[in-house]
């Protein structure tokens, strides 16, 4: 099993693309705070979330039959999967047994959770991403490395490049303008030649038995528009009770993901149209065993805005890729190792547990502390390392007796700056590889207090 650590060594080693990767997440960042400071009762509403999706998941098994009954009577066409491969069969069947062979994707994490793409294609059946990012990505053969920006770790000169070889744009050429209108001709052929559409569900309303899509490009729009046959996947967290809950789950959504005020595309779908056929395939895969977990059940309440991975300093200067989860950041950090702890054992320790993550989450899922919880939780499991195991131990010890760290204090201040350069940044200080030590003081902040009592004292 490779850590987290070593995914991400390559990222950080390019310090100019980790930089500039870094800079343009935090912009996004800043982007969100600016609309959450321009709405008053934005604590408020993040509130509201919370308590909707908290009341949701308590009963989650009632709205759920109170989907399917109206969906149902909206001729939405209900399938339910316990796991990835049945979502893929059903998918599958789905297209198979109307002969289908040609199938536009609008964004859906839950397909690329469950691998559906190349499922489909060992079977014979053209998928084609038509989010301008996960087109990008999958021309490239690469999963997403954000969920809402996918590409987000290229640049334009990559793009331009890669797009010369794949739609025959000119040589060089990195103008966005240009590079989007040659995206738009690609995608505008495979939306023509589509027989069917899929997306992913933003919110689904048990009260309706309608579910809404969010997107910029207008690309669902198209998908579900021009074939007769739309499928629309998605986990079963997504459902809220009522159509005036989804309101606040709006106002929240595009602020938190991009900073904008609105998702430029809110489409609501209560049927199929005209002569054609909706299905929606509704999937656990492992989230009722997170709902059984009450430390860690408010991680479903998640609504893939992505501000956790915008703010994360971790995930900035690390690359969605080092996680080796569909969803990476902090968010994802929680969710990979409840669902395998034993391959994802490193990632609740990427992170810094700085808060800020919790900070920014539009439904307040409490990140750092799950993360933190889930830490506790795999030590007395003894599922790290015993090498970790034994120096945080060690740790405790020090910082738990006032001697011990008042000698490994003088210890390091005294004898440190003294040592030669080659064997402070050593192989066995793996944390130096990419940082400075600071300065040592000369003295302790005890030292100096009771320095400056004795002055004064003796004044």
């Amino acid at each position: 099993m490779i850590g987290h650590a070593e995914k991400a060594a390559p990222f950080a080693a390019n310090e100019k693309r980790a930089h500039w990767h870094d800079q343009a997440l935090w912009f996004v960042r800043l982007k969100r705070d600016r609309q959450a400071e321009s709405i008053p009762e934005w604590e408020e509403l993040r509130q509201t979330a919370s308590a909707i999706k908290a009341h949701t998941l308590s009963r989650i098994a009632d709205y759920l039959e109170e989907f399917e009954r109206n969906a149902t009577n909206n001729r939405i066409q209900v399938h339910w999967a316990c796991d990835a491969a049945e979502h893929n069969a059903i998918v599958h069947k789905i297209l198979a047994d109307r002969g289908i062979t040609r199938l536009v994707k609008s964004k859906s994490m839950l397909t690329e959770e469950c691998h559906l793409n190349p499922y489909l294609e060992a079977r014979g059946i053209e998928v084609t991403d038509t989010d301008l990012g996960e087109r990008i990505v999958q021309l490239r053969h690469e999963p997403p490395s954000h969920i809402v920006l996918p590409a987000i770790h290229l640049k334009k000169e990559d793009i331009g490049e890669l797009f010369h070889k794949e739609l025959g744009t000119q040589a060089g050429a990195s103008d966005p303008k240009y590079l989007t209108e040659a995206a738009r001709g690609h995608l505008r052929q495979k939306f023509m030649a589509a027989q069917a559409g899929l997306t992913g569900v933003n919110f689904a309303v048990a009260e309706t038995g309608g579910f809404v899509v969010c997107t910029n490009e207008g690309n669902a729009d198209m998908g579900t528009s021009l074939p007769r046959v739309h499928i629309a996947c998605m986990g079963f967290e997504k459902l809220v009770p009522r159509s005036k809950d989804l309101a606040v789950f709006l106002r929240l959504l595009a602020r938190s993901a991009t900073g904008q005020p609105v998702t430029s595309y809110t489409t609501h779908f209560h049927g199929p149209v005209r002569g054609g056929e909706l299905h929606i395939v509704i999937v656990d895969n492992g989230r009722s065993t997170i709902l059984g977990q009450e430390t860690f059940r408010r991680s479903l309440s998640c609504i893939r805005c992505g501000a956790c991975m915008n703010t994360c300093p971790v995930f900035r200067r690390s690359g969605g890729y080092s996680y080796g989860y569909t969803i990476p950041g902090p968010i994802g950090s929680l969710l990979a190792p409840l669902r395998d702890p034993k391959n994802f054992a490193s990632l609740p320790f990427a992170s810094s547990l700085c808060g800020s993550c919790s900070d920014v989450c539009p439904v307040k899922i409490d990140l750092h502390h799950e993360l933190y919880a889930f830490r506790q939780d795999m030590v007395r499991g003894k599922r790290v390392p015993l090498a970790k195991r034994l120096a945080m131990a060690g740790m405790s010890y020090v910082l738990a007796q006032t001697w011990a760290y008042r000698l490994a204090g003088g210890l390091m201040r005294g004898i440190v700056p003294r040592m030669p350069r080659a064997l402070v940044y050593g192989p066995w200080n793996p944390w130096g590889r990419q940082r400075e030590l600071p300065p040592m003081p000369r003295h302790s902040a005890r030292g100096l207090i009771q320095r400056d009592l004795t002055q004064k004292g003796a004044k």
